[in-house]
């Protein structure tokens, strides 16, 4: 009953914190509102624990996916978050001790995280609004997970767009989507991006 009502009452404060910075910076939210468990749950039903290497997380907003990527089973020393709001920093902080919590632009992803190993992820989960943003923009982003995941590595994308965020074939990945989450708000669908080549190498 307790832990109900703890998380209730995180859902309401997360709803504020997040109208708030939506109001302040309607461009790097994407959304007035958390994302909801039916769709944090698809979003960690393809992280890949069992890879070895770090998992990282971009633009985790008040946590929601953070703490369903952490239901699934993955060490928090193992997961990075880069966050670009100062105030959610603190909050990650608080809410996931063991967690990494960078405070950077997520866009930077090699830069925030230090300049790491090639090939040393083992999945990269984007909750960015990936089309507030230029396609340079993006396919930068895109550039730099690949360069860090490891072989067929996923980078899981959610998205309320009909079209993925590059043209996956000039970039030379593979999509996988799910069906439309129907309960978040608004619908929603989970992307996972893989380099095509160790995506056909493994089937």
């Amino acid at each position: 009953m307790k832990n109900a009502a703890r998380k209730l009452t995180h859902r309401v404060s997360d709803e504020v914190r997040f109208f708030r910075a939506w109001m302040d910076k309607p461009l790097t939210m994407g959304s007035v509102t958390p994302s909801s468990p039916y769709l944090t749950r698809e979003i960690a039903r393809r992280v890949e624990p069992e890879r070895p290497g770090r998992i990282v997380e971009l633009g985790p907003g008040t946590g929601v996916a953070t703490e369903a990527i952490l239901a699934r089973g993955v060490d928090p020393a193992r997961l990075t978050v880069i966050e670009y709001n100062g105030e959610f920093c603190e909050l990650l902080r608080q809410r996931f001790p063991g967690v990494t919590v960078i405070e950077g632009d997520a866009y930077a992803m090699d830069e925030a995280l230090g300049r790491p190993e090639a090939g040393s992820l083992a999945t990269v989960v984007s909750c960015l609004p990936l089309f507030t943003k230029p396609l340079p923009v993006r396919e930068a982003l895109f550039r730099q997970a690949f360069r860090l995941l490891g072989p067929g590595a996923p980078f899981i994308q959610f998205s309320y767009a009909l079209v993925p965020a590059v043209p996956v074939a000039e970039h030379g990945l593979s999509l996988w989507t799910s069906s439309w989450i129907l309960r978040n708000v608004p619908p929603a669908r989970v992307w996972v991006y893989r380099e095509a080549a160790a995506a056909s190498a493994a089937a």
